[in-house]
């Protein structure tokens, strides 16, 4: 496989440990723990922060990343990868939006509210890239008559 596709394949299993960190953060606000104390333990803003700078910031950069390096050829199978992560993405976000209506008083928060519908939209332009590497073609070698 060349770097392209490798970047491909770490970019959808980076969106699917970012869906994965918050269907665990937002199960962990709906089902606290009885021994649990509100207020000093935990805050979700940065946990969800860092969940962002650690899965889905990277996962788009990779994405972006092999669709510039395939842009020229049009790899049909990178284009499915990119496709792959967008649906995931959006899947498991929209999974997780049904989620925060469960979710404990004391932990909403705008961010708590707000990413889920975020990152479903932004799932939508990550298809959108992917789709156009699929209608690429690849594009003849220059014929050399020197």
């Amino acid at each position: 496989m060349a770097i392209e596709k490798w970047l491909a394949v770490t970019g959808v299993a980076l969106f699917a440990m970012f869906v994965g960190e918050m269907v665990s953060v937002y199960y962990f606000m709906t089902d606290v723990p009885e021994d649990f104390q509100f207020g000093s333990d935990f805050d979700p803003n940065p946990k969800i922060l860092q969940f962002i700078s650690i899965g889905v910031a990277p996962a788009g950069i990779l994405a972006g990343l092999s669709y510039l390096m395939s842009r020229r050829y049009g790899s049909k199978s990178v284009g499915y990868l990119i496709i792959a992560g967008g649906v995931v993405m959006l899947v498991g976000m929209t999974y997780v939006y049904t989620l925060v209506d469960k979710v404990e008083d004391e932990f909403i928060t705008d961010l708590v509210t707000y990413v889920p519908i975020l990152f479903m939209v932004l799932s939508i332009p990550v298809m959108v890239v992917g789709a156009t590497l699929l209608k690429l073609k690849k594009r003849r070698p220059r014929k050399e008559y020197f």
